[in-house]
């Protein structure tokens, strides 16, 4: 007997929601689709067996007032009646969350501000297990937390992170991932909320925004990039993550405030964030360990450097470089350069000097 495929449909305008939204679904055991028009869903919806929709409200980028979203869950109620649908937005009012349930037959309304990926998750296994499709194999009933399933424990903690951003949808999310790569994680939403906390905190990672909302300059607002010169004054790393990425901007950011990667909104991939994360919390680890002087040794070590050249470099006499690699070995549980080196080369050390 042929078993009936399980498969959701995403229907989102936004691409890093998107990637966000398939990835979970993907996990959960669904086979995908995604559209990012009111026209396109319709026809899906009408020849496609769907299990599961996850529908936006707007369909047409930043016209807040646009709901072709509800249209959409009208045309799930006449073509697949049995089909559990979600409308997931940033526009929502209690109002709408009402009728959205009780008369476009939505199982909830979620807003983006307040999303959650392990909520979510939830909300899609209660989704199916109302649906009246009849399931011809299970799906996967529960999903690791992405910590547990990395093998991190929910006590191991990476630092402090602090993300600067001004969509609620977006702090959410990447408030999410960072808790899941261990960081324990304050928010700000503007210019002067986040100074003050760079002042107040000690950061470990920071996720900027370039643009913040500001009422003086709506249209092309930098904030965020004036707050990369406090940052890399307090030698903190930082990963730019923007809607606006504009090239020269980004090119300076590297060049003059030496930021460790940047990420465009509308290309967002998960799991090269997490990656990246994860390089900056290993490279953290191993500042928290070394003194700065031993840092320096070890980059150069990284480099092939030998002990007159690190001397040399540092401005330290040999005897003094021996002492430190001794002790850098002893840190690291290493007895050697290669290995030392190849300690440094994978958790990202490059020959930069603390400060710099």
């Amino acid at each position: 007997m042929t078993s009936n495929p399980h498969i959701a449909l995403v229907v989102e305008d936004d691409h890093s929601w998107q990637n966000v939204l398939s990835e979970i679904l993907s996990d959960y055991g669904l086979q995908v689709d995604v559209t990012d028009n009111l026209q396109a869903a319709v026809g899906q919806i009408r020849s496609v067996p769907y299990r599961l929709a996850i529908v936006d409200l707007s369909l047409a980028g930043q016209d807040h007032h646009n709901q072709d979203g509800l249209k959409v869950l009208e045309a799930v109620n006449r073509y697949l009646p049995g089909c559990a649908s979600i409308l997931l937005t940033g526009y929502a009012s209690v109002e709408l969350a009402v009728a959205v349930i009780q008369e476009h037959g939505a199982h909830t309304c979620l807003r983006k501000e307040n999303f959650r990926r392990a909520a979510f998750r939830e909300v899609i296994h209660q989704a199916l297990s109302a649906s009246t499709v009849v399931e011809s194999e299970p799906l996967v009933d529960e999903v690791e937390d992405t910590a547990v399933a990395d093998g991190k424990s929910a006590s191991d903690t990476a630092g402090f992170a602090l993300v600067i951003e001004d969509d609620a949808g977006w702090r959410s999310l990447l408030t999410e991932l960072l808790g899941d790569c261990g960081y324990q994680v304050h928010v700000s939403a503007s210019y002067g909320e986040a100074q003050g906390q760079l002042k107040r905190e000690t950061y470990h990672l920071v996720i900027a925004d370039i643009s913040l909302a500001s009422s003086l300059e709506p249209d092309r607002n930098q904030d965020g990039y004036r707050l990369l010169n406090s940052i890399h004054q307090a030698n903190i790393p930082t990963i730019v993550v923007s809607g606006f990425a504009d090239p020269d901007l980004i090119d300076r950011a590297y060049a003059e405030y030496e930021i460790f990667a940047c990420f465009e909104k509308q290309a967002f991939e998960r799991s090269t964030f997490v990656e990246t994360v994860q390089t900056i919390a290993r490279q953290t680890a191993l500042t928290q360990d070394l003194t700065n002087r031993e840092i320096e040794v070890l980059a150069l070590v990284a480099q092939g450097y030998g002990n007159k050249q690190i001397a040399a470099e540092l401005v330290i006499s040999t005897n003094t470089v021996k002492r430190h690699l001794k002790s850098i070995f002893n840190k690291l549980d290493v007895n050697s350069r290669a290995a030392a080196s190849a300690y440094a080369t994978r958790v990202g050390l490059d020959a930069r000097l603390p400060g710099e």
